[in-house]
């Protein structure tokens, strides 16, 4: 039993890891939508000329950034959750029902996800899909390229959910415990 748990353990610290390295790298993402907004205002309001690339790199820097930070938020325990039995549960059966969930919904949703963006992304490429909400005419490419990205982290963020609720639904202990964040 103490061999499961240090392997549990070990690919839990692997996927974390990777999880919140690439979470807090992508919160980067953050500075071109703030530039770009702030430039924009300015441009805007102050110069009376308004730019023609802010709301491209607005709406492709916080698409990126909201999707990139799924695993991140996944691994934080910070996604949507109706709580109103869920506390009233043990660890044992909150590890059943997520074990359940993980197989049944999840996983597979990341899969099917992962392999329809994959052909959307590499045929963006290929056509070399532009945006058409401005005259900049951004490619379009690296953010559809952002999806199958997205799918993949939280596929692996969700294998290390899995463990985590599989080792509880089996010993009703917790081995990684999320952060209790209300909004």
């Amino acid at each position: 039993m103490a061999t499961t748990q240090q392997g549990f353990r070990g690919v839990i610290r692997v996927i974390d890891g990777v999880t919140r390295w690439t979470g807090y790298g992508f919160a980067i993402l953050i500075v071109p939508l703030v530039v770009a907004n702030v430039v924009e205002v300015f441009m805007r309001y102050l110069f009376r000329q308004p730019t023609s690339w802010a709301l491209d790199t607005t709406t492709m820097s916080y698409g990126a950034l909201f999707m990139l930070g799924c695993a991140f938020t996944l691994m934080r325990g910070a996604h949507v959750r109706s709580d109103m039995l869920w506390e009233k549960f043990s660890e044992r059966t909150k590890g059943i029902i997520d074990s359940v969930a993980y197989v049944i919904f999840f996983l597979p949703s990341m899969a099917i996800l992962f392999g329809l963006s994959i052909d959307d992304f590499i045929y963006a490429w290929e056509i070399d899909e532009r945006s058409t909400a401005s005259l900049w005419k951004p490619p379009l490419w690296p953010l559809r390229g952002v999806i199958p990205l997205s799918a993949l982290l939280l596929f692996a963020q969700g294998i290390s959910e899995l463990l985590k609720s599989l080792w509880a639904a089996r010993t009703g202990e917790v081995l990684a415990h999320h952060d209790k964040i209300e909004v």
